[in-house]
C-alpha cells in the first residue's frame, strides 16, 4: 500500500544554512513508520544558503542521485570528480566501496534548491563511480522525464539498481 504523505508532514532540519525535508527517516529525523520504500532510502529535499554548504562526509555501498531545482551545487569527491550540478541535470555517485565528497552552494548570492535521493544497490562492493548528465527537460514539460535507470535509458544515468526514476516539470495547479 503506498501512501500519500504532504510535504508539511515530512521531517523537518533547519540550521542557519540549511532547510530540509526528509520524506523518511534521516539524520537527527526518526519515525519508525518513515524507513524507506523497498530499496529507496532517502529523499531528501533540501535548500542550501549562498557559500554554504555540506563539509567533507563519507558513504559506502549507496546510489546517490542530486537532481538541482534552482541554482547550482558544487560537488567534489575524493574519485578527484568536481563539477557544478544546474537545473535539468541530473548526477549519480555510486559509493560503492567507499567515497568522500563534499557539496557547497555554487554561488555566494544566490540558494540553490536540489532533491538527494538515496537507493541501496543491488550488490555491494563495487568501485566509487560518478556520472553526470543534462537532460532535455525544458522539452518534455508537462510530461514525464526519465533521469536514472539500470541500464541508462533514453540519456538517463545509470543505477545499480532495478528501479527507474523520472521527473515531471508541471505547471501550477
Amino acid at each position: 500500500m503506498i501512501t500519500l504523505r504532504r510535504s508539511d508532514e515530512r521531517g523537518h532540519t533547519k540550521l542557519s544554512w540549511l532547510d530540509s525535508r526528509h520524506t523518511f527517516s534521516f539524520g537527527d529525523y526518526h519515525d519508525r513508520r518513515y524507513m524507506g520504500f523497498r530499496d529507496l532510502r532517502v529523499i531528501n529535499e533540501d535548500r542550501v544558503e549562498p557559500g554554504a554548504g555540506f563539509p567533507t562526509h563519507s558513504h559506502r555501498d549507496m546510489e546517490i542521485i542530486t537532481y538541482v531545482l534552482e541554482g547550482a551545487l558544487e560537488h567534489k569527491d575524493s574519485t578527484g570528480t568536481s563539477s557544478a550540478i544546474r537545473p535539468g541535470e541530473v548526477q549519480r555517485m555510486s559509493a560503492g566501496t567507499g567515497i568522500s565528497h563534499s557539496e557547497f552552494n555554487h554561488s555566494k548570492t544566490e540558494p540553490v534548491h536540489f532533491l538527494q535521493i538515496w537507493i541501496v544497490p543491488d550488490e555491494t562492493g563495487l568501485l566509487p563511480g560518478y556520472e553526470q548528465k543534462a537532460l532535455p527537460l525544458d522539452k518534455n514539460r508537462g510530461r514525464w522525464t526519465l533521469i536514472a535507470s539500470k541500464e541508462g535509458r533514453d540519456g538517463s544515468v545509470t543505477v545499480h539498481q532495478d528501479v527507474d526514476l523520472s521527473v515531471a516539470l508541471l505547471p501550477a495547479g
